[in-house]
């Protein structure tokens, strides 16, 4: 908790004070006990170790983490620099490429996004390995759409970028007027093909925060 952005750690402490939060920590006691959890106890929370509430430009919603072995990292959609890249980040890479001509990473590590306040956000932020959605249900969507709400209410002008019908279902969390909404297909290989590939979620995103006159992503993968 420690290295938590002090806004973003007094959003977690407040929730902590409720009933359903420290029943989410009971059940993870009791799962890191007897399965393998990703990501690792000090990383589930990683998402908010980069920017505070406040330097927030733009928010990527992912489902839940990578249930394989040396991935996840409490980031959506990023893997460790030594991990393999999954199919659905390689076709983010893809229409990086096409959408602004960004070379595709030999690593799928997405650090310098969040460096630059694009907050990587899952609605569930831990998986028992090999078994994806396995903790859909002890109570993280609560408390990660609480941190949408949050910032839908008190920022103006963020970005929120929706890959499939999970993330699009958080939509009506979203103040319209006050926030561009990207909305697409998820990137996987099953559905990648029916609206990501040529969506340009990048450049549109930059278009709309130089339009506000916010500093706009360098969306390379360094």
């Amino acid at each position: 908790m420690f290295n938590i952005h002090e806004k973003f750690r007094q959003i977690i402490l407040d929730e902590y004070n409720q009933k359903y939060f420290r029943e989410i920590f009971q059940t993870l006691n009791e799962e890191y006990k007897n399965f393998k959890i990703f990501p690792s106890k000090d990383q589930v929370f990683n998402s908010f170790k980069y920017k505070d509430f406040d330097e927030i430009k733009v928010v990527i919603l992912g489902q839940d983490p990578y249930h394989g072995e040396n991935q996840a990292h409490g980031l959506s959609f990023s893997v460790l620099k030594n991990s393999s890249i999954p199919s659905s980040l390689k076709n983010i890479f893809k229409e990086l490429k096409t959408d602004i001509n960004i070379n595709i990473p030999n690593h799928g590590n997405l650090s310098s996004w969040a460096n630059q306040g694009v907050l990587l956000l899952n609605s569930v932020l831990t998986v028992r390995k090999s078994c994806a959605n396995s903790h859909k249900s002890i109570g993280w969507s609560r408390f990660t759409d609480k941190v949408i709400s949050l910032l839908s209410c008190e920022r103006e002008n963020l970005v929120f970028i929706l890959w499939g019908n999970f993330a699009i279902k958080k939509e009506n969390l979203i103040d319209k007027n006050k926030h561009l909404i990207i909305k697409s297909s998820h990137p996987s290989g099953l559905s990648a093909h029916r609206g990501f590939f040529s969506s340009k979620p990048f450049s549109k995103t930059n278009e709309y925060l130089k339009s506000n006159s916010i500093e706009e992503i360098n969306w390379e993968i360094v």
